[in-house]
Parts: C-alpha cells; structure tokens; sequence
C-alpha cells in the first residue's frame, strides 16, 4: 500500500516512494546524551519508530534505519567538566582527560536512553546503525574542507564559520521555515550550538580549541586548527557515510528544523553538491496537563520518573501514538489510564481469539485490514486507524466466528502489533484464568437468569456490582466467562 507523508520541504502531503527500488534509507535525529531523556524527547523517538513500522508493515518496504548518538556538544562538555552536578558515581572517577570524562559521561547516558526507548518498545534490532558523533570526526572535518574549497566556509578566531550570505548567492537558505534575512547582518556570527533565533547568522562547523575541553588535530590550508565540531555537521557526515545521499526520510522534532536541519541542508549541498533528502519529516511538541514542560513548573518527566509512578510503559507509548505526529500531544495522567483501559479492551479480545470456542461466522480479513492500513497509509493517522481497530473488536463476538476467522484475525492483529508494540498475541496467560470467588460466580448466574427472564434492568445491576468486585462478565455462546479486571 502507498504512504503519503506531510513533507516539511513541500509543505504539503506527498506519496512517498524509495529512491532504490523497495529500500527505505530513513535517518533520524537521536538524543544528545548529557541526562536522561524526558518525555517530550520520546515523541520524537516513538514517532520515527511508527513511521518505520508503518513502512514495514504497510507499505512493506525494506529499512535501513539509522539514528545518531550525539556525544560532543556544548552540552555534553559543560556537564562531563569536574564538579558538574550531572557527573554521577556510576560514570567512574573523573580525570584530568577532558576527552576521557566526556566519554565517560556520555557512554552512561546513552545506555540509560538504549534501556529507555527499549521499555518503550522501540526494537534495537529495527536499527541499521546508531553512530556517535566523536566516531565521525575525520568525516566531519573532509566535509569542512569541502566547503571552505567551495568557497562557503571561512576560518576567524581558530574556528570555521559557513558563510550563510555566500550561500544565499548560490541557492536558498530557510526552505523548512522562513528566516529572518532583514535582521541579518552580514559577518554576525553564532558560536553556540543551539539558538532560538529565527535571525540567520553564519554558525559554526568547527569550534577552536578552549580550555578543559576536549580537542582533535585539524589541518586547514597547511595550518593546525585544534577544536572540535559543531553540532549540526555530524548529521551531514553521518548521513552520506551511512545512506550516501539523497537518502529516502529524515525526521526529527519540530524544533530542529531551523537551525539544525535548515544547516543540514545547506552544509550538504555545500560540500557534497547534493541535498540529503526530499522527505522531511517533523513531529510537533508535547506538552504535560496543558502547559509546556518545565521543571519550575513541577510537569518535567523523565520515562522512569513515570514508570515510579506505577504508569505502564505500553500505556506511554500508546498514549502518545493515539495522538497524529503533526499535532501537539497534551499528556495527562487522565488520558493515560484511559488509554489503559482501551488498550486492555484489545488485549481481551485477542485473548478470547485463542479461546478453543468456534461459531459459525467469517470475516472478510482484506476488509478488515484495509479499514486500518488505510488511514495508516494516509500521513500516519493513527486516531483513526485506533478508531477502525476498535469497530473490529465492537462488530465481532470471538465465539461467534470459525477458526480459520479466528486465525486470520491473530494475524492481523499480529500485524498491527508489529506497528503498535503494545500487546501480546498469545493465549490469555495460566495467572489471568484464575477462580472467581463464589459470591462473584452466584452473583453472574443470577445476572444471566435475569437476561433470561429479560429482566435487563437487574441484569445490569448485577453486571455493575460484579465489576465492583474487580470482575467482568463477559457473555459467550452458552453463557459467560468472568474475568479479573
């Protein structure tokens, strides 16, 4: 099936098809590892995931999924500095080697974010490759060297600036969001790794060498530059190393398209004569019981901050994928445990798949699976294709249809469970069968005597004091079953 995905570059839905045959090459933007990863950084990491999944399944297409680790930055030096409040006991003892610490620092929290995006669901394996920025280093500085030959780049003060004003002679600078050129002043120049300005300034590819930081040999023109690289290269590096270019998808937060991939593009073309990519791909924020997320406001929560307050992971991640990518996700507690309980209404129905119970009914399975891959396919709707998911399990009674209809049915949801990664397709577990007390069992038979007697008034009464109990009734061909909530 076709996948039409909103591109930012196009600023319009497009049919997406691989450069190379049935291959997908996707890239994208990882975390940068100096803490824990909060939950506004998961969306962006569960919304690259869905994408690919829906890829694979849907638009059964081969990956080749690459997502970066970046390392070196002036986050990550600040924080692996001696007596950084970040350093914890775990990373080891800090030395005198600037470089040492901050591999140090960066090789804990990077594991921590592998344990973290693996609780969410997020398949290890499903990765072509998760390269770190300090492995890319003699890319990064071939790449600058194209530049500066090309004219686009300039040494001052031992570091390397692109020179946004040159470039803008040659193509056009702001194709992902429009830049404020009447407040550019030419040679204004931004040291920094990250800005919020949308003011366009010539920003900086390669940093010199300061004090305490950690600093790699860079000959340019015949000179020794010491330093180390600016944030937004690696990707660049990385990207034609790993999926040569143009690769297929490049995704990432709304918040990185300008700077970071508005200089992406730019430093690309620049040095390699070639854009990376004509599928950008961005997610909007999350913001926690209607407000941005803050930790002056108390809403700032990292996965395992969650996960100690007894929130399932499954229930996260579906949470956040229940939303569409292109709108802002407003996470509360409240929608959460509603979407617990929705998620437990499916897994009971795959449950009852396996029951050895067959009916006479069939299923028309392409039907079915249509009536979700289709809104799959269109731009990632999943509010919709959850909607078509739960007309399924409302439309049919698992007692009522034949095997081969129960068999296509796991299968199917076994597909869809290779997107959502939030339920098991297996027999209810041996621990859920467990003896309903005899009150609960008298209270059901005395429930089921009242529909015979067409009594619905008691018999929804009963129903409701059952549950109280911690029980569902769940009705049957020849009667009924109860189930520990």
């Amino acid at each position: 099936m076709k996948i039409k995905l909103y591109n930012s570059l196009t600023k319009s839905t497009d049919e997406f098809t691989p450069i190379n045959g049935n291959e997908v090459r996707m890239y994208s933007c990882g975390p940068t590892v100096y803490n824990f990863a909060h939950i506004g950084n998961m969306r962006a990491f569960l919304f690259a995931d869905f994408l690919q999944r829906v890829l694979r399944v849907v638009g059964e297409h081969d990956l080749k999924w690459v997502m970066n680790i970046t390392n070196i930055d002036d986050k990550t030096i600040r924080d692996s500095q001696p007596g950084s409040n970040a350093w914890l006991g775990d990373m080891g003892k800090q030395t005198d080697n600037p470089l040492e610490n901050l591999l140090n620092l960066t090789k804990f929290y990077e594991n921590e974010f592998l344990k973290d995006i693996a609780t969410l669901g997020i398949n290890p394996e499903h990765f072509y490759s998760m390269p770190k920025a300090t492995e890319y280093i003699e890319e990064m500085k071939d790449l600058i060297l194209k530049i500066i030959d090309n004219g686009i780049a300039y040494v001052s003060d031992n570091s390397v600036y692109f020179n946004v004003n040159e470039w803008r002679k040659k193509d056009i600078y702001g194709k992902l969001k429009k830049i404020d050129f009447d407040n550019f002043l030419q040679g204004a120049r931004v040291d920094a790794d990250t800005y919020e300005r949308e003011q366009a300034s010539d920003f900086v590819l390669w940093k010199g060498k300061k004090e305490n930081e950690p600093f790699w040999d860079f000959e340019i023109n015949g000179v020794n530059v010491p330093g180390r690289p600016g944030w937004h290269i690696e990707c660049s590096a990385m990207e034609k190393v790993l999926l040569d270019l143009p690769f297929d998808i490049h995704t990432g937060g709304i918040d990185l398209k300008f700077p970071h991939h508005e200089d992406e593009i730019a430093q690309s073309k620049a040095g390699y004569g070639i854009e990376p990519t004509a599928f950008w791909c961005h997610n909007e924020f999350l913001e926690v019981e209607g407000q941005k997320m803050s930790k002056s406001l108390g809403n700032f929560f990292t996965l395992r901050d969650l996960l100690n307050k007894g929130v399932d992971a499954k229930d996260i991640r579906l949470a956040m994928l229940s939303t569409h990518y292109g709108t802002k996700y407003n996470f509360t507690f409240k929608d959460v445990e509603a979407t617990r309980k929705a998620r437990l209404r499916v897994q009971e129905f795959i449950y009852t798949l396996f029951d050895e119970q067959f009916g006479t009914k069939e299923v028309s399975i392409d039907d079915l699976q249509n009536s979700v891959f289709v809104q799959l396919a269109d731009d990632l709707h999943s509010p919709k294709a959850l909607a078509a998911i739960f007309t399924i399990i409302n439309n049919h009674n698992a007692a009522e249809l034949t095997k081969e209809s129960k068999d296509q049915l796991i299968n199917l949801f076994a597909k869809l469970n290779d997107i959502y990664a939030v339920w098991e397709i297996t027999p209810r577990p041996a621990e859920e069968k467990q003896e309903a007390p005899v009150e609960v069992i008298e209270l059901a038979n005395q429930r089921w005597q009242a529909k015979k007697d067409k009594n619905w008034g008691l018999a929804d009464e009963i129903r409701a004091k059952v549950t109280s109990l911690g029980w569902t009734i769940k009705d049957t061909k020849e009667g009924f079953d109860l189930v520990a909530n």
